[in-house]
């Protein structure tokens, strides 16, 4: 039997989520005997129109190429898997969807006419029909290796949804908002990391973007006896996964109704 075939694609983005699967180490090289890569130029191969079974997308859509290219890369492809917060949100870039970009640029190049870019950072999703979504920033070679095993064995991968709060219990980690009285953004952020930052005592700032119930108004109220300011509440919104519509709608109703 023919091995199924395997692209990873680079949109705007850090090449983070890429490395998590380089990082996967002796798996990659099991990872290389079950399937064939065909294009994956941070590891080597170079084939960005080949016909695959599957691709992996990491990366927004920020640029007009960007735009005609994720096309082509559906066409070509029997399954997609966007890994990451830029390709499933739009990643921190998304930030200038709030503002006009093209002052931006003209305040930092000097031939600003040579610069192609669209005027917002969108998730691959808002485009091109998306199979499976990877969430987090950067995605972990667990998840990686998890999703991947999933789609070889013809099974649908299994998506982590539930509270980070849970991974904390599970690992027993001393609650940072119990313990430190910190705003932590676990309560409203979903698994994946390993609750790596609260297991050194720092409070979770939504790398992983959101969780399945997102109860934003009771955890405001609860951060509000510790002082913390509205404007330090919307920050901690507008970070990362700052264009998940669940935190944008926080952050609308933390601005209108954060003093009741």
């Amino acid at each position: 039997m023919m091995k199924p075939r395997l692209a990873v694609h680079k949109f705007t983005s850090c090449d983070g989520c890429q490395l998590a699967i380089l990082n996967m180490g002796e798996e990659l090289l099991t990872l290389a005997d079950l399937v064939d890569i065909v294009h994956f130029a941070e590891a080597g191969p170079v084939e960005p129109e080949a016909q695959v079974d599957i691709a992996i997308v990491e990366g927004s859509v920020s640029t007009p190429d960007e735009l005609e290219r994720i096309k082509r890369v559906r066409e070509n492809s029997n399954c997609l898997i966007t890994i990451g917060a830029c390709a499933t949100t739009g990643g921190i870039q998304a930030l200038r969807n709030h503002q006009d970009s093209s002052q931006w640029v003209s305040d930092i190049y000097p031939q600003a006419q040579f610069i192609q870019s669209l005027n917002t950072s969108t998730a691959i999703r808002e485009h091109v029909r998306v199979d499976f979504e990877l969430w987090g920033c950067p995605v972990n070679s667990r998840q990686v290796k998890a999703m991947l095993r999933s789609l070889l064995f013809g099974v649908s991968p299994i998506d982590e949804k539930s509270s980070l709060c849970l991974e904390c219990k599970r690992q027993q980690n001393p609650c940072v908002v119990v313990t430190k009285q910190e705003p932590c953004m676990g309560p409203l952020t979903r698994t994946g990391c390993g609750a790596l930052c609260p297991h050194f005592g720092k409070a979770c700032f939504a790398c992983y973007g959101p969780s399945e119930t997102v109860n934003s108004h009771s955890l405001v109220k609860r951060y509000q006896g510790f002082g913390v300011s509205k404007e330090d509440m919307i920050r901690r919104f507008n970070h990362i996964q700052n264009n998940a519509a669940a935190y944008k709608e926080s952050v609308i109703n933390i601005a209108r109704n954060f003093d009741e």
